[in-house]
C-alpha cells in the first residue's frame, strides 16, 4: 500500500499542447484525477514533483492541475524518462520509498520513468485512471508491462484512500469531495 508519509507524487507532461492529440473523453478523467491528486498531496503534505516535456513546443501545465500546485517548481525536460533529468533527480526524495505517477503518455514517459525508479529501488505505484496514451492500445500495452515489471497499477481512489488510512482522519470530509 501507498502511505501518505512514504510517498512522493510525480505529474509526468500534464500539458496544454498534447491535450488535443489524446481522447477526449479519457482525457478529461486523466485531468480530474490529475487534479484530485495534487489537492489530495496538498492536504497530506505528499512531496509533489511536476514535469513538461519540452514546454516551449508543448506549453505548459494544464491550469486545471496547476492551480492545486502551490510551491511546486516544475521541471522542463527533453529526456523522456523523467529519471533523465538531474534536476528531477534533485527533487526526488531519498527518504521517500512510494513513487505515485500520474501523466501522460502512459507508454512512453510515464513507462520509461516508472522503469527508471524501480531500477532504483523505488516502489512504484502507477494510478491507471490518472494517465493518458493517444491510443487506447499503447496505454493498455503500457499497463501490462509495468504490472509484469512489478510497478503497482493502482487508481486516484484506492491511492487517496490510502494516503489517508482511516475515516477518523482530520482530512477524511474533504477527501470525500474530491472523490465525488
Amino acid at each position: 500500500m501507498a502511505t501518505a508519509q512514504q510517498s512522493q507524487l510525480v505529474i509526468i507532461d500534464m500539458q496544454v499542447r498534447l491535450v488535443p492529440a489524446m481522447p477526449q473523453d479519457t482525457m478529461q478523467v486523466a485531468i480530474k484525477n490529475c487534479g484530485i491528486m495534487a489537492q489530495a498531496a496538498n492536504i497530506l503534505s505528499v512531496p509533489v514533483i511536476v514535469t513538461e516535456q519540452y514546454p516551449k513546443g508543448l506549453g505548459e501545465t494544464l491550469p486545471d492541475i496547476s492551480q492545486h500546485l502551490a510551491n511546486v517548481n516544475i521541471i522542463s525536460k527533453t529526456a523522456f524518462s523523467a529519471y533523465g533529468e538531474p534536476k528531477f533527480k534533485q527533487q526526488l526524495q531519498r527518504d521517500k520509498s512510494a513513487i505515485v505517477l500520474t501523466g501522460m503518455e502512459a507508454h512512453i514517459c510515464v513507462l520509461q520513468t516508472a522503469l527508471a525508479l524501480q531500477a532504483i529501488g523505488k516502489k512504484v505505484f502507477v494510478v491507471e485512471d490518472a494517465v493518458i496514451s493517444r491510443a487506447a492500445a499503447n496505454k493498455a500495452n503500457a499497463m501490462a508491462r509495468l504490472r509484469d515489471a512489478g510497478c503497482v497499477i493502482s487508481n486516484t481512489e484506492s491511492v487517496v484512500f490510502e494516503w489517508l488510512s482511516n475515516a477518523n482522519h482530520e482530512a477524511f470530509k474533504a477527501f470525500s469531495k474530491l472523490i465525488k
